[in-house]
């Protein structure tokens, strides 16, 4: 299954929510507000959610099969990493540039 993750949020210093990612599937269909959260164990991805009359958080959308998700989880993750690396290089030419 073809899929991309698009970054649409970082944040820095927001506590346990480090993204907020768009995913394109087989380009033909698009899951919002993928989350990608600092668990007690690292990263992991969250998809989106809804508060149930109970107060507790169900899924809305999720993947069946293990492998969709371990590819999704994986997509997700690279895009986010490859976001932080470019705003560490756009930060380190506006570094340079004041000298």
């Amino acid at each position: 299954m073809k899929i991309k993750a698009e970054m649409r949020s970082i944040f820095q210093n927001s506590g346990k929510l480090k993204a907020v990612s768009n995913l394109v599937l087989e380009d033909s269909f698009v899951v919002k507000n993928v989350r990608v959260i600092d668990g007690k164990n690292g990263l992991f991805v969250s998809m989106p959610s809804r508060q149930n009359a109970d107060g507790r958080y169900s899924d809305i959308c999720f993947p069946i099969r293990s492998e969709v998700r371990e590819q999704i989880e994986k997509e997700v993750l690279d895009a986010y990493y490859e976001a932080l690396a470019k705003d560490e290089q756009a930060g380190d030419r506006t570094d340079s540039d004041a000298l």
